[in-house]
């Protein structure tokens, strides 16, 4: 099976393209990506088969064999937030979260203009949280 590296993925449109060690980019959708994987980043070393699809290459079952060092990870615990800013973010997200709960209770999707900046949000907490 032909390895490589992720040259790039867009979680939010599905798909990105995957640079072959033996040179050449190959396509690759959401529906290839492993169980339980939903995105895949820059630099990730990946295994895949590949098919011929109507624009080229595109990459079938993909394996992860090993994912680059997590930037959050590597930056010092000195540059993490005062828990007190932290307090006050939380705060914040937990009413964005109410507002979009309410909105589920009445039968509703959230305002698209509202999605996108809460799913932000709760990433750039997932990743301070994991400083």
């Amino acid at each position: 099976m032909p390895t490589g590296k992720v040259k790039w993925y867009d979680v939010e449109k599905g798909f990105g393209f995957l640079s072959q060690d033996e040179g050449g980019d190959v396509y690759v959708r959401s529906s290839a990506l492993p169980e339980g994987v939903p995105s895949l980043k820059p630099g990730m070393r990946v295994e895949f088969g590949i098919a011929q699809g109507r624009k080229g290459d595109q990459a079938l079952q993909v394996r992860v064999l090993d994912a680059p060092p997590s930037v959050a990870k590597a930056v010092s615990k000195a540059q993490r937030k005062k828990p007190a800013d932290m307090v006050n973010i939380i705060e914040d997200l937990y009413r964005l979260l109410e507002n979009i709960e309410e909105g589920y209770r009445a039968g509703r999707h959230p305002d698209p203009k509202q999605v996108k900046p809460t799913a932000m949000l709760l990433r750039a907490l997932a990743d301070e949280l994991e400083r």
